[in-house]
């Protein structure tokens, strides 16, 4: 019999859980019934009245004019600008983070309404459930007080040395788990609890060969597992030991935990991503609590690499596009490209995810610790979308240098793309990935550092654009973002790079900064750069122009394209905007006098009519003046191609 002044969570026992209960159409239409959309809605939206329904902005998205309405007569709201719709149920859900059975108990005590009684059989599952979470509780306060006693000293020192402050250590309950065969067992036998408790618990382990049960977990800090209540359901579990395996334990699969339906940090992090719209997942529990110390309170960790659909789920109950951190070294990038299949089948419109990689050796808590909080929420920023992840690793899969290599690369990505379930989204992938292989297998001139033609590389062919559009302000932006992505340009284009004339002050005086930054350290790396950009001045417009400018997108600024590339293209690019005002400049004046033109001189001009046209002539541009210019132009050209001139006539005097 256990003793009732240790049995606390018994007191809940006359409000069971609604976990899994289910609720019939009558009593979820009283609940609607005594409450209003609008009185739910209302306290997360300013509501204006507009004849028969509200107005507000929506909270799903920034806006500045109204597109969220709620209607009370029909009982439900709609956001135009996301497209959600649904009942107070689903706001509450949508904007809390709540499952529907939290929510149905929520609004249901709200509007006054008593929740149906469970069957007896369900009642009495209540109860164990509850007698296995006031085992782990009761556990969790063991390892606390272990923490802070003499046995606990090393943990706490261990603990302390991996920058985690006092308040932190309280926060996160962690504890720590002396190296006795059974000494928890043996403190919650005598609290009253049964050893069948602890098994079902999973706090202590029977052994097969008959011999008497021993505690699960011995010198190891503990950590404890909340569910969405914030209640303990399992703990994970760091080694002291440095020859100590495995380094990290969880506890077993129980009636309470379930691994693959677990978030780390769940609870805590709700509040802050639905504020920030914003969630970081990581992979291990440590980072979680150094990132949340670090202010970054939207932190969570799934239980291991594998993330499961109904993970996915939990994930975007609290952001439509959780960015991913991953290591950037060959296992982070091979944990993403594993994730990539199983994030594929379950996207849905407006939900996905990104990937963060991290410098390679560093995992969240060493960046933030090493490089502070800012360099961290630069990865954040620049995170990858889930279509370039994809696109990325069927790149890199194999070469594309042959028909039938080519042929395969573009039987990979048909085959991804039938993996997704969802039609909408699935035909968007579509048109992305098709004009994607257009960009890619569309023939390009190519041209060598002096301007002169240049041989076509039979090698993997890499995915080109013609650079840059005829105006000041993109061919400054297109100098100063790959100067940040690739530091190591200045060595080699200093005079080029000195000699760009930007008229704008802000994206002058962001250029001048990257270069004075490089010039002062030369081994200086992007991160560094990015950092130091972000801590002055300059850093709103570098934001502005990763996250807005379409310039962003070219391959060869692209932190991870290869440095001969890279080279091969800046150098391409310098040329052609250096050669395309002599160029224009020449065929209009040799289109002046077409008429009095050899047959040499003809030809001449048609050979300038085809380099102003590789030169990024029938590119778009921002500049009207340029676009007017280069309309007539394109005019010229076309009467004359419609009315070519005699040849062999010869200009006069």
């Amino acid at each position: 019999m256990l003793k009732i002044e240790n049995r606390t969570a018994l007191r809940r026992a006359d409000k069971p859980t609604v976990v899994e209960m289910k609720f019939s159409d009558s009593f979820l239409d009283e609940v609607r019934a005594r409450l209003p959309v609008s009185q739910v809605v209302s306290r997360r939206v300013q509501l204006k009245r507009a004849g028969r329904e509200f107005k507000g902005l929506s909270p799903f998205n920034k806006e500045k004019t109204p597109s969220f309405t709620v209607n009370d007569q029909k009982g439900f709201y709609h956001c135009f600008s996301s497209g959600r719709h649904g009942d107070i149920f689903r706001f509450v859900m949508e904007t809390e983070g709540l499952s529907f059975p939290e929510a149905v108990e929520r609004l249901a005590g709200e509007a006054g309404v008593p929740m149906p009684a469970p069957d007896p059989q369900y009642e009495r599952t209540v109860k164990e459930r509850l007698g296995l979470m006031d085992a782990l509780e009761a556990a969790a306060k063991f390892f606390e007080q272990a923490l802070r006693s003499g046995t606990g000293r090393d943990a706490l020192t261990y603990a302390e040395g991996r920058g985690l402050s006092r308040e932190t250590i309280a926060e996160f309950r962690i504890g720590y788990a002396p190296g006795g065969r059974d000494t928890l067992k043996n403190a919650l036998l005598q609290k009253g609890f049964s050893e069948a408790q602890l098994l079902d618990a999973g706090l202590i382990i029977k052994p097969d060969d008959g011999r008497p049960t021993y505690d699960r977990f011995r010198d190891r800090l503990t950590i404890p597992i909340l569910d969405v209540k914030s209640r303990v359901i399992a703990f994970g579990a760091r080694a002291l030991a440095p020859d100590a395996q495995p380094k990290y334990l969880n506890s077993p699969e129980t009636r309470l935990f379930d691994k693959g339906s677990q978030v780390f940090n769940f609870a805590r992090a709700r509040g802050s991503a639905f504020d920030k719209g914003e969630l970081i997942v990581t992979e291990g529990y440590m980072d979680v609590i150094a990132l949340h110390q670090a202010g970054f309170k939207n932190a969570v960790a799934t239980l291991g690499t594998a993330f499961t659909a109904r993970q996915m789920e939990q994930l975007w109950q609290l952001a439509p596009e959780p960015v991913i951190c991953f290591d950037g070294d060959r296992a982070g990038e091979a944990a993403a490209a594993r994730a990539v299949d199983r994030m594929l089948p379950v996207l849905r419109e407006g939900h996905s995810f990104r990937f963060a990689f991290l410098p390679q050796g560093q995992d969240p808590d060493d960046l933030v610790r090493s490089a502070g909080p800012s360099a961290f929420s630069a990865y954040l920023k620049n995170a990858m979308p889930l279509i370039d992840m994809a696109w990325r690793r069927e790149m890199r899969a194999g070469a594309i240098d042959t028909p039938e290599r080519r042929a395969a690369f573009e039987a990979r990505l048909e085959a991804l793309l039938n993996e997704i379930e969802n039609v909408r989204v699935r035909e968007h992938y579509r048109r992305e990935i098709k004009n994607r292989l257009f960009e890619l297998w569309r023939p390009q001139p190519r041209s060598g550092r002096n301007g002169g033609p240049g041989k076509r590389n039979g090698a993997k062919p890499a995915r080109r654009e013609a650079l840059p559009p005829p105006t000041a302000y993109g061919f400054g932006t297109i100098v100063a973002l790959a100067l940040v992505n690739h530091p190591w340009l200045l060595d080699q284009y200093a005079e080029e790079i000195a000699s760009v004339d930007v008229t704008d002050k802000k994206l002058a005086a962001l250029l001048a900064a990257a270069t004075k930054a490089i010039h002062d350290d030369h081994a200086i790396s992007r991160d560094a750069l990015i950092a130091k950009l972000r801590d002055g001045s300059n850093g709103e417009l570098l934001d502005r122009l990763f996250l807005e400018s379409h310039h962003a997108r070219h391959a060869f600024l692209k932190p991870d394209m290869p440095r001969d590339e890279v080279e091969e293209q800046f150098t391409d690019m310098l040329y052609r905007w250096r050669a395309l005002p002599t160029l224009s400049r020449e065929i209009a004046e040799s289109a002046e006098v077409i008429a009095d033109m050899s047959e040499a001189e003809f030809e001449r001009f048609a050979v300038l009519q085809q380099e102003v046209a590789s030169v990024g002539l029938k590119q778009d541009t921002d500049d009207a003046a340029m676009r007017d210019a280069k309309q007539r132009f394109q005019d010229m050209l076309a009467r004359l191609k419609s009315a070519p001139p005699a040849k062999g006539r010869r200009r006069q005097g």
